[in-house]
């Protein structure tokens, strides 16, 4: 087998501070990376562990008494499935019109021959700063006939003026050429639109759709506020009824218990601890499984998005 040989002249010499720093960045980044999940970790491995163990705090780097029935448990309330579709479709719609919303907005008011662009444009910012209170957006509601309506989820949600300033400011730095030729060729506003701004505007759509996605899903307060109807409560509501109670349910499931099998049942028997750790896994859960897939837009989006130049 013919031998490779390997040009020394070519090797970048790296001097031993260098070498020495390098595995002092390595060393600080890798100590960030767990204090980062470590949160998460510590969460996760006390719903899966036993739940005597857990309350006293005896859970801190492995499990402990390994069970699933924290999550049996949690999965059987009441009206689980219906709420967690209620979370869905907000959030999928709710995420949907809002990044439409901002990519379509963001784009007019970079067009000048847009009518007032300028003054509809602040007056959309002027929210960002004036906001008239909770009564007063409650009556609102009421009059617009968005309480006990699922759209009083969707509608105040579309037009979010940090993300529109975002989105604008990331349009303002594409090329005015390609609308320009575009518009030679005979492509009217909305063509132009669809079929050249939206392909080239997509770390920023990324961005605006993790964000949104993230509120709506994460959003109960509304649920306080406007609905009664038990059909429309979201899963985050659901679960935040659950968590105010679970002190209560872990006395009563432990006084159901007879004296003789509570030992033996302590460890799977629920405790305020493993319920409210149990809740947070499954709210983090699911945007912590999408926020990866669009991590590589998210980054991209943020900065162009918000530093123009």
């Amino acid at each position: 087998m013919a031998k490779v040989k390997v040009n020394k002249k070519n090797k970048i010499k790296v001097s031993r501070g260098d070498r020495t720093l390098e595995i002092t960045c390595y060393i600080i980044f890798a100590l960030a990376a767990l204090i980062c999940l470590y949160p998460f970790y510590y969460v996760i491995i006390n719903t899966i562990s036993a739940n005597d163990l857990s309350a006293k705090g005896d859970v801190l780097f492995w499990p402990k008494g390994l069970h699933f029935k924290n999550y049996i448990n949690a999965f059987q309330i009441d009206g689980l499935l219906n709420a967690t579709v209620i979370s869905v479709l907000r959030t999928v719609i709710g995420t949907f019109l809002t990044v439409f919303a901002c990519a379509f907005m963001g784009f007019m008011f970079t067009q000048e021959k847009m009518w007032l662009r300028k003054v509809w444009y602040r007056l959309v910012v002027a929210t960002m700063y004036f906001n008239a209170g909770i009564i007063p957006w409650y009556l609102i509601m009421k009059n617009l006939h968005l309480t006990n309506n699922f759209w009083g989820y969707i509608l105040p949600a579309i037009v979010s003026p940090f993300l529109l300033i975002l989105t604008k400011t990331f349009i303002e730095n594409v090329p005015r050429e390609l609308q320009e030729a575009a518009m030679i060729d005979g492509a009217g506003v909305l063509t132009v639109f669809f079929k050249v701004m939206i392909p080239v505007i997509k770390p920023i759509l990324a961005t605006v759709a993790i964000w949104s996605a993230v509120n709506q899903w994460n959003a109960f307060q509304d649920t306080l506020l406007l609905m009664t109807d038990t059909k429309l409560y979201p899963l985050q509501f659901l679960l935040y009824q659950y968590l105010n109670q679970a002190s209560s349910l872990a006395s009563l499931a432990k006084s159901t218990t007879s004296t003789t099998s509570l030992a033996a049942a302590a460890a799977t028997t629920a405790t305020t601890t493993s319920v409210r750790m149990t809740i947070t896994v499954i709210v983090v859960l699911p945007i912590m499984v999408v926020y990866p897939f669009f991590q590589k837009y998210y980054v991209k989006g943020i900065m162009i998005g918000a530093v123009k130049g």
